[in-house]
């Protein structure tokens, strides 16, 4: 595809600008005056549509290709809910206008929706309230590890600075302890995938604040010990957090906070609808048993007696606000609709297609790949490539070489624990056919791997740009810019 300033011919618009009208007198600033003059493309408005046009057609999104992207979740998001998101009556509503009825009806309907949600999450999962305001899961990692450090304050138990973590949890879990002040310590994985319940129970002392524990785990494990788990962090003092990244695999089956959690977040955007690739936009409400109520952070959305609703700010043991406003409403808005669409028998469907799928390709790919852990998994596989890499191939040639197939690449390297990781996860909107696809390729590229290793080392070739040196363009970036 030629680039954009290879089209047209001198003289050539799309477009007609006013005179400029900054007399020539004008006393410019030196440093916001253009050091050179600017090259801009001369072409005509079809030239520059049909440019930009096709320039999108090469983009890999859900809506155009197969995307197992296991962080992610990238599954299919109804369009009608995104109708609904940019209805005029949300899309335009503002944050600052006044809440109740006189004078403020504009706001009512927005304040329900965010009630709503939080009362069908807390139901759903288990919990007796939820905030809705943390912005992405890691938003409401921390969100929850601040909850927790409230409780520990408020009760004077200071000595408790440890938070346990599972080397399968999620990957900021880390990052979002020490940010509230805690210092971690790693709780490995047993032969089976599960939580070591040995060098757990080794690890529990006065000084643990709590266990930060993904459910399922990033191996796509359910680990059959988790209320085991939570009793015993319980007993030695610290609180219990869920992890909900893998909500998908256990959403309408079993509640997080039955099986003895205290806090949990939830990614609106990985199980309610929203895809969350690039990066956003997400949301991660958070969940707490009745003891973290208190902490919570402000405002706080409520039902008056009337009927109508409003925003509580006074709580005196709140953690404070932890985000402007009350959350990411066009996702929060999402997420309502999709409860509502499908209905608990609906979720139900969801988490047992999503664990019906990821078991489909684990059982087809078995003989193809290697598997850490034998067993039935949950909404997500985990192969490593380390069959593949005796011939030299790692799990980035194996991704690379799916590009090519049309298929956007698994997650790779991740979890940590699981040499040459490829984690791949269907969702539950993928059907049977398309994985067929999908299998066919990692099979027929596991099969030249063997054949013929440099072929595939040499993907994708089928882009407009081919396979990368990424150590030299990470370390020796070149940044050009126009101007």
């Amino acid at each position: 595809m030629e680039l954009i300033f290879d089209k047209g011919k001198p003289g050539r618009t799309g477009s007609t600008l006013p005179e400029f009208d900054v007399p020539k007198s004008t006393n410019i600033p030196k440093d916001l005056r253009r050091k050179s003059s600017l090259s801009m493309p001369e072409v005509s408005e079809l030239e520059a549509v049909r440019h930009f046009s096709l320039l999108s057609r090469k983009n890999m999104g859900v809506d155009t290709n197969f995307y197992p992207l296991g962080s992610c979740t990238m599954k299919y998001n109804p369009k009608f809910h995104e109708k609904i998101a940019s209805h005029p009556g949300f899309a335009n509503v503002h944050p600052l206008l006044p809440q109740l009825r006189r004078g403020g009806a504009l706001t009512q309907g927005a304040l329900a929706v965010i009630y709503e949600t939080e009362r069908m999450l807390s139901d759903l999962l288990g919990f007796s309230q939820f905030t809705m305001q943390p912005l992405a899961g890691a938003h409401g990692e921390l969100t929850g590890i601040m909850l927790i450090a409230a409780y520990h304050k408020a009760r004077k138990d200071t000595q408790r600075k440890v938070m346990l973590i599972p080397d399968a949890a999620h990957g900021t879990n880390p990052a979002s302890a020490a940010m509230a002040g805690f210092t971690t310590v790693t709780v490995p994985t047993d032969k089976d995938g599960n939580v070591n319940l040995e060098l757990l129970r080794n690890s529990l002392n006065p000084s643990i604040a709590g266990i930060m524990l993904t459910c399922p785990n990033t191996l796509g494990l359910y680990d059959p010990n988790v209320k085991e788990i939570c009793r015993l962090v319980k007993e030695a003092g610290g609180l219990t957090y869920c992890d909900g990244a893998n909500l998908n695999a256990i959403i309408g089956r079993l509640r997080p906070g039955d099986l003895g959690f205290d806090v949990m977040h939830s990614n609106l955007h990985k199980t309610f609808s929203t895809p969350h690739g690039a990066g956003g936009p997400g949301s991660g409400p958070v969940g707490v048993a009745e003891k973290l109520v208190p902490y919570l952070p402000v405002s706080r959305v409520t039902k008056r007696a009337d009927g109508t609703y409003t925003l509580e700010y006074h709580h005196s043991e709140s953690i404070g606000y932890i985000a402007p406003f009350y959350g990411n409403f066009g996702v929060i808005l999402k997420a309502y609709a999709y409860l509502l669409t499908l209905g608990k028998k609906g979720l139900v469907k969801i988490s047992e297609n999503a664990v019906l799928n990821a078991n489909y390709i684990r059982t087809k790919l078995s003989s193809h790949y290697d598997l850490p852990y034998e067993r039935f998994c949950t909404h997500e596989c985990v192969f490593s490539a380390s069959r593949q890499l005796k011939n030299g191939v790692h799990a980035l040639d194996i991704a690379k070489a799916l590009i090519d197939k049309g298929i956007h690449p698994p997650t790779i390297y991740f979890p940590l624990i699981v040499n040459e990781a490829i984690m791949i996860e269907p969702t539950e909107t993928e059907s049977k056919e398309q994985m067929d696809v999908f299998i066919e390729a990692m099979i027929e590229i596991a099969e030249l791997a063997e054949k013929n290793p440099d072929e595939v080392k040499k993907c994708p070739v089928t882009t407009p740009v081919s396979r990368l040196d990424e150590t030299t363009a990470a370390r020796k970036p070149v940044v050009a810019c126009m101007g």
